[in-house]
């Protein structure tokens, strides 16, 4: 736990220090705004400190971000960190509800279609599926934003109650569903090709007992190994289904960040979402380490 908890840490640390110093390194900078005069620009470099060196700057930032400071944004002129936990909260929600669609549409999907070898609806299931899997995030939240825009059933942008909520959360947890449909099938068809899987049907156990109440919770353990990868991937396909749904999330805050060059700002958010990475993975780890003893006893070795 202290070796994962501390690969995390690193895993931030990282991620916000490579944020911050490729921003910086980057042609141009905050101070050079529209209608500014050269000595405007300068004025407001040395306010801002952009006129120092790279290295200097990347080591007043560390100074203040050790202490869990990012800063003050240029933009906004408020602490990042107000700012980024406020997006950062938006985000949760967003992923949150997702993740739990995409649970309770995958996982009995994958039982479904990995229960049975064949037949129209195992075909049409996987079909779908494979569509699903091909088709990013993004591209499913323009569909279904044009489909809303020319419907009126769902609100097309922004954050104002459960029914904003809809458009964003279908178009990232459908792929991810997909994702888990074809992990829980796989799994699920190689439980039920286990000797003690045949041995329960010979004492008699069949039906819906042998599939949930022995044969699903053996697979449960590679789903859940891989969990915290489809977690991942849930927040780095969120920051474009926001920034297109227009939900005031991380993405959004990260691209105003790059437009106007709002370095802590970035740094800030980039950090933000190296969290969600790590701890999504950690909480994954230790369900799996729940579920399966061996888990354990491999990381005691």
């Amino acid at each position: 736990m202290l070796r994962r908890i501390a690969s995390a840490v690193v895993l931030v640390f990282l991620v916000a220090s490579g944020a911050q110093l490729l921003a910086q390194a980057a042609a141009g900078d905050f101070a050079e705004q529209p209608g500014r005069s050269r000595e405007q620009i300068a004025q407001e470099r040395h306010r801002l400190g952009l006129d120092q060196p790279v290295a200097e700057q990347y080591a007043r930032w560390l100074r203040r971000a050790i202490a869990l400071d990012f800063g003050d944004s240029f933009y906004y002129q408020q602490p990042v960190t107000q700012l980024v936990g406020a997006a950062a909260r938006n985000t949760a929600v967003l992923a949150a509800t997702a993740l739990a669609v995409a649970t309770l549409i995958g996982i009995p999907w994958g039982v479904l279609t990995g229960s049975r070898r064949s037949g129209v609806l195992v075909g049409a299931l996987r079909a779908v599926s494979l569509v699903l899997l091909s088709v990013p995030p993004l591209v499913s939240a323009l569909v279904l934003l044009t489909m809303a825009a020319r419907t009126g059933w769902l609100p097309v942008s922004g954050m104002g109650g459960i029914r904003h909520l809809v458009l964003p959360t279908i178009a990232l947890a459908l792929p991810v569903a997909a994702s888990l449909e074809r992990l829980q099938s796989q799994s699920m068809a190689d439980v039920l090709a286990r000797p003690s899987t045949l041995a329960a049907r010979a004492r008699g156990i069949h039906g819906a007992r042998l599939l949930w109440r022995h044969g699903w919770r053996q697979s449960l353990a590679p789903i859940l190994g891989v969990y915290g990868v489809v977690i991942g991937a849930l927040f780095s396909g969120s920051f474009a289904v926001e920034i297109v749904t227009s939900w005031p999330g991380l993405g959004a805050l990260m691209l105003q960040a790059l437009l106007v060059r709002d370095t802590y700002l970035v740094a800030g958010c980039a950090a933000a979402g190296a969290m969600f990475l790590a701890v999504g993975v950690l909480a994954a780890d230790l369900v799996h380490a729940l579920v399966d003893p061996r888990v354990r006893v491999h990381s005691r070795a």
